[in-house]
């Protein structure tokens, strides 16, 4: 099989002292110590908070700039029976950040409506088409969510139909703002909020708190709110620290417990168990659907869903989406296997050290999904261009360290616009200047990139034997959940297990592995493990030879009961090991 390409690094255990202390306090396995000081968790206290999280450490949102003036604005709304517009993207952030505040406002004003751009249409951010709208139908203030930070033209153009504008977002700002009469966007310049990696759809809850807090209503009037946080938390790849994570444990809870009706309708299309429903569960299935209505029809059906108040509405809705989501996928396989057929016949625009393809016919609404799979087969940065409204558009992934945001950023000029962040981006151009953007991007990553960031790595957190996996063990590393990105489900490596001989290829075409594994040390304990995409390894494991295997522990429920399963994330044959 060759040389693994991966490369294997175990993360050196930093402050041992303070993980044998953490480790005797409370009583746990000093590997678990060990992954809470990685997380800078090296108290008691810290440890209780951390595993016991509590809306009442929620952050005061009046720390954030602005946030007086666009709780008063909102309230002059609600009071004068003015007509408010909540406006977000078409993605899950900026569906679930509309539903959240549309669906708070409805409660105090039935002169709210609710505007999500046409993908196809309109494109990102706030639109001059919907200012009109908005101006044609005698709105008062517009609130956008996910976007706006940048929409200085836009905010100045709804000043001349008498719009006022607030803008809640979370992307980096330029050095000017728009004049909006208030701003609130955690990473301004001028913004001291203590935690500045809130999604568009957290900066929305904010605005809602301090609604509640500033006129003495029920905190309870939030609490709906919050299985949509999770949903927008887990989709927008956010760091799962701080607020993020306090959000997104209650939000489980209420998404487990007591979910709005359309989302309950998503769980029940999804096929999942509610009551056992995770992270990977709205990043794999719940997302990936409340997305598909953007990419496939209109953004505006994910918000009918999200805030539908009758089951059968729900459900009809939910229906709608998941065909959306079926007719996503095949067009996502066909586009993505072209875009691969591509790069191997030589026709892709760049291949050397960025890879760019191009095709007018690619449907834009998938561009972003192609473009990261083929950083998965080439682990290069990627653009994935077609065509849409005359101009060429696209989007754009990057791999573990480089700064992609940056590299578009040096071919500005060249650009109609462009928006993101580091590890994903979008953009616009004239066709004319295409030739030269792939010339200059290709030149910029070469420049820039390291030979360690063109290396896919696996980052173990630590080793461990399988006579550690006890049910204690299992039991509290349950309680790091929810994880993500800043608290990522802990890889372990255990070296030089063998398969019991159960073990067996699955999925369709066989392309999975289900083993059984024992350790040399321990031969009579076993545990089960999948490995998704790895059957080339069956052959190796079915003749006996033993591996090293690196892996997170999942639970798995499945009818009704629950076992530990290894998710393997990458196995080394042992006569690899140099």
């Amino acid at each position: 099989m060759g040389i693994n390409e991966r490369q294997w690094i175990v993360k050196p255990v930093e402050h041992p002292e303070k993980a044998a202390r953490l480790a005797t306090e409370l009583g746990i396995d000093r590997v678990l110590a060990d992954l809470l000081v990685q997380r800078g968790v090296e108290t008691f206290e810290q440890a209780r908070s951390f595993f016991r999280p509590r809306l009442e450490d929620l952050h005061d949102p009046f720390l954030m700039k602005d946030m007086d003036k666009a709780v008063e604005r909102v309230h002059q709304a609600v009071t004068g029976g003015q007509k408010i517009l909540v406006y977000g993207d078409y993605d899950v952030d900026g569906t679930t950040a509309v539903a959240q505040v549309y669906s708070f406002l409805k409660q105090f004003t039935s002169k709210v409506s609710f505007y999500i751009p046409d993908r196809y249409d309109e494109g990102y951010g706030l639109s001059y088409k919907a200012l009109d709208w908005a101006g044609d139908n005698g709105i008062n203030l517009v609130i956008t969510l996910d976007c706006g930070i940048k929409a200085i033209e836009k905010v100045e153009y709804a000043r001349t139909k008498g719009i006022d504008v607030i803008i809640c977002d979370h992307h980096l700002p330029e050095e000017q703002l728009p004049k909006a009469v208030a701003v609130l966007d955690p990473k301004r310049e001028d913004c001291h909020y203590p935690f500045d990696d809130l999604c568009g759809c957290g900066v929305g809850f904010k605005l809602a708190q301090g609604y509640v807090q500033q006129y003495g209503l029920d905190k309870a009037l939030l609490d709906p709110l919050l299985d949509l946080q999770v949903v927008s938390i887990a989709s927008d790849l956010v760091s799962m620290t701080g607020e993020n994570r306090i959000l997104a444990h209650f939000g489980l809870k209420r998404l487990n417990e007591n979910p709005r009706k359309g989302l309950l309708a998503m769980i029940n299309l999804s096929k999942l168990e509610p009551g056992h429903i995770g992270i990977d569960d709205i990043v794999f299935k719940i997302g990936p659907r409340i997305n598909a209505a953007g990419r496939m029809e209109s953004g505006r059906l994910a918000v009918e869903l999200l805030t539908a108040t009758d089951d059968r509405t729900a459900f009809h809705i939910g229906e709608q989406i998941n065909d959306n989501n079926n007719e996503r996928k095949s067009i996502d396989r066909e586009i993505t296997q072209e875009a691969l057929d591509m790069v191997t016949a030589g026709k892709a625009l760049a291949t050397a050290n960025v890879t760019i393809v191009y095709n007018p016919t690619w449907n834009k609404g998938v561009v972003g999904i192609v473009a990261s799979r083929l950083v998965e087969a080439y682990y290069k940065p990627t653009v994935v261009l077609t065509k849409s409204n005359g101009f060429v558009t696209g989007s754009a992934r990057s791999v573990q360290g480089f700064d992609l945001y940056a590299s578009i950023e040096s071919c500005a000029d060249l650009l109609e616009n462009f928006g993101g962040h580091m590890y994903a981006a979008g953009l616009t151009m004239k066709e004319e200047n295409v030739a030269e953007f792939c010339r200059r991007m290709d030149s910029f990553v070469a420049e820039n990139i390291t030979r360690e960031e063109l290396t896919p790595i696996v980052e173990i957190d630590a080793r461990l034997d399988f006579s550690q996996i006890t049910p204690k063990f299992t039991r509290i590393l349950k309680q790091f959940q929810p994880f993500g990105p800043g608290n990522n489900n802990p890889v372990f490596m255990t070296e030089d297990v063998y398969d019991a001989g159960n073990g067996r290829k699955v999925g369709a075409g066989g392309v999975h592995l289900k083993l059984d594994l024992m350790q040399e040390s321990q031969p009579y304990r076993q545990i089960a493990a999948i490995g998704f995409n790895m059957a080339d390894y069956f052959d190796h494991i079915k003749a006996g030879n033993p591996i090293d295997a690196c892996y997170s522990i999942v639970e798995n429920f499945y009818r009704g009961s629950s076992t530990i399963q290894l998710r393997l994330k990458d196995i080394r044959e042992r006569d690899e090991l140099i």
